[in-house]
């Protein structure tokens, strides 16, 4: 005879294995869906992004409309040193994810053969809102600005023509161009409007500067002081939100000009020694700075406007007393500086390096 014990011993038993079942399957289904989270969710964060603030683009997406697979190509054609002459060089070379698309803190970026320029690689976050591009404003249209960089002997040395054979010979953009455009053809504008749909997605609008603009965090005590001192001092030329008015002027570097700046595309004299006022977005991490990467600090710049502006003829006449400042006042505005931080774009997982 079977003990009423025994019984409810075994059905005891009995729900623990239905209980294991169903635990098993839970964190089965657990898993899948944070798999499917883990693939769904970045896309749900992409797509152009302009806060309210932020004045309209000058870009004109009507004629490049946005589509995710033509940005997919563009994001590949970007980090890929196919590009160029001898394959070891990138546009993400020049312009890294990881120093918030500028430079990888050098003075001047090296380019195919070890090659280097005059000129500092600067951060190419929100070019949407540009209207002119390159330290000179020489190129006027963000749709042909890559062919500068793919072109120049010292950068990239590469013709348009040898790209296209070069990617039309690969399985991978096949598949790509094929995606984004219905076809396999491979042209010169479809490179170049890919590589824009990439591009103007490089927004920089979640530092903690954008974050106190939208009521979500508050400055300290010292980070309040360097904004005030900031826009009493910096904000005519570094104008906010964009922190830059796009203008080209003449800071005080130089007596003379081994380098004239946007005299070059001007012939016009009064343009002698000027260049584009760059953005202050994320300052702290695209060091060195000015258009020859002449000061590797902040301080530096700041002690330049201070005591070092040279007088020239064409020198900006904002500056024809330089901008006193105190030590304690350079330490209040190098703390609201590094408010303009924008972290995301470091790890963006649309902004950075795809994996085929």
């Amino acid at each position: 005879m079977i003990s009423t014990d025994h019984l409810n011993l075994s059905t005891s038993m009995n729900k623990l294995k239905t209980i294991s079942k169903l635990l098993v399957v839970l964190a089965a289904s657990s898993l899948v869906l944070s798999c499917r989270k883990a693939i769904v969710e970045p896309y749900k964060k992409w797509g152009f992004n302009s806060p309210d603030y932020f004045p309209a683009p000058v870009y004109n997406f009507e004629n490049n409309k946005q589509d995710f697979k033509k940005f997919t190509l563009g994001r590949a054609l970007f980090y890929d040193p196919l590009l160029s002459s001898d394959g070891t060089v990138s546009c993400a070379s020049c312009h890294a994810n990881s120093h918030a698309f500028a430079g990888h803190n050098t003075a001047l970026s090296p380019g195919v053969n070890n090659l280097v320029g005059t000129r500092n690689s600067p951060s190419i976050v929100n070019l949407a809102w540009s209207p002119s591009f390159m330290w000179d404003g020489g190129i006027n249209h963000i749709e042909v600005m890559p062919i500068a960089p793919l072109t120049n002997p010292v950068e990239m040395n590469e013709s348009l023509a040898n790209i296209i054979l070069k990617l039309k010979a690969s399985e991978r953009y096949k598949k790509l161009f094929r995606e984004a455009y219905g076809t396999e053809e491979v042209t010169d504008q479809r490179i170049l409007k890919s590589l824009a749909q990439f591009m103007m997605m490089i927004v920089s609008n979640n530092s903690k500067y954008d974050q106190m603009k939208r009521g979500e965090v508050s400055f300290t005590a010292t980070e309040q002081q360097g904004y005030s001192l900031f826009q009493q001092k910096c904000s005519q030329c570094h104008t906010e939100p964009l922190f830059t008015d796009y203008s080209f002027r003449n800071n005080g570097l130089d007596l003379t000009f081994s380098d004239q700046g946007r005299y070059l595309i001007t012939q016009q004299s009064n343009d002698l020694g000027k260049f584009k006022v760059p953005t202050l977005r994320n300052v702290l991490m695209t060091y060195p700075y000015m258009h020859d990467g002449r000061f590797y600090t902040i301080n530096q710049v700041l002690e330049h406007y201070n005591t070092g502006v040279k007088h020239t003829s064409t020198l900006d006449p904002l500056l024809d007393n330089g901008i006193p400042l105190t030590a304690s006042e350079k330490t209040q505005i190098i703390a609201f500086l590094r408010t303009l931080n924008d972290d995301n774009i470091l790890t963006d997982y649309w902004l950075s390096e795809p994996k085929e």
